[in-house]
């Protein structure tokens, strides 16, 4: 089937979900066909869905293939211009989607977009996973417009605009489908985390633009699949950080911000050693030691590329940590990102 924009959603055990924000979805995407990609759910998602909402398009998967993979699958399988990726724990307002297809109609270069996200649970604020647009620094650490670690800005209309970013969340993707088919997808070794993050750098890389819409609005619960706390979280974030940069960083940075974020993954250990948190330490020494083992196969399998996506050259956990700009705002020289250096 093929339309201008598609709305899919990669479903995974989230009947819950379904049942709560699909109606909401299904009356705020009139004239847009919706798609939900099942990951191999047992909690009979797929029966409530045929039984509730026949006139949705249903991909099954067989195994759960995890974000990146489903991903993969489902958009093979769907012919539109647009791909609106939805997490289905997420609540769409009224117009969501016209005023960011718009943007990116206004220049081709656009390869990817999110709208603004606030918190389910705190609707005045905005939410961990993307905020108002993604950025990165120099060492890995992803941090966003609207967000630094554990504190979350409220939206005071500061972030109405339309902007380039770093990267878009994954939580509320727009994409381009040429774009995406041209960076052959999300990397299926991420499984889930990160994979979002690692696509828009490649895009970067490639010349198109990552953006935020402030002009569009959803509202996202969080931790659906894996709560923030769960191992395994952990587990995925730090090894899939490390699998990004030496991916994308030039080479003769990769292997010294490595050892950076060594000393600094140590550090993080002794922060859940003091709350007591022993399998997230666990979960981090094992991400090391997956990340080492992926190494002969990373360089085997790597690409020569040009190096276009800007970094923030300051350490958000220093700024964060100890000099308490814990704002996006408050960050000095957050708008003097420089390119990589070879």
């Amino acid at each position: 089937m093929s339309s201008g924009t598609a709305v899919v959603i990669l479903n995974y055990n989230g009947r819950h979900y379904l049942e709560k924000f699909l109606p909401t979805i299904v009356a705020n995407s009139v004239g847009y066909p919706i798609w939900i990609a099942d990951n191999a759910s047992t909690d009979e998602s797929m029966i409530w869905l045929q039984s509730h909402y026949p006139e949705i398009h249903t991909i099954q998967i067989a195994n759960n293939l995890g974000y990146a993979g489903g991903y993969n699958y489902a958009l093979s399988r769907i012919e539109a211009k647009y791909f609106v990726l939805l997490n289905s724990d997420i609540e769409v307002t009224a117009n969501w989607i016209e005023p960011v297809i718009e943007f990116m109609e206004s220049d081709e270069q656009i390869a990817a977009c999110q709208p603004k996200i606030r918190a389910y649970d705190l609707p005045s604020h905005f939410e961990y996973a993307g905020a108002a647009g993604g950025y990165m620094d120099y060492l890995g650490y992803p941090f966003c417009r609207g967000r630094i670690f554990d504190t979350r800005e409220e939206d005071l209309g500061q972030y109405d605009d339309e902007v380039d970013v770093f990267w878009a969340t994954g939580a509320c993707l727009f994409l381009r489908a040429e774009a995406f088919r041209q960076a052959r997808g999300f990397d299926e070794r991420f499984f889930a985390h990160m994979e979002e993050i690692d696509l828009c750098w490649r895009l970067l890389n490639a010349g198109y633009r990552v953006t935020y819409s402030g002009r569009s609005t959803v509202y996202h619960v969080g931790g659906g699949t894996l709560h923030k706390s769960n191992p395994r979280k952990t587990f995925l974030n730090y090894r899939n950080n490390l699998i990004m940069l030496f991916k994308n960083l030039p080479k003769g940075r990769r292997w010294k911000t490595i050892l950076y974020r060594l000393v600094l993954d140590g550090i993080s250990s002794v922060r859940f050693m003091a709350t007591g948190a022993w399998p997230d330490v666990l979960a981090i020494l094992r991400a090391h030691f997956a990340f080492y083992s992926m190494v002969p196969a990373l360089i085997r399998n790597e690409k020569r590329t040009r190096y276009r996506a800007p970094l923030y050259y300051k350490s958000v956990v220093w700024e964060y940590f100890i000099n308490s700009h814990h704002k996006f705002p408050e960050l000095p020289g957050i708008h003097t990102a420089k390119v990589p250096k070879p």
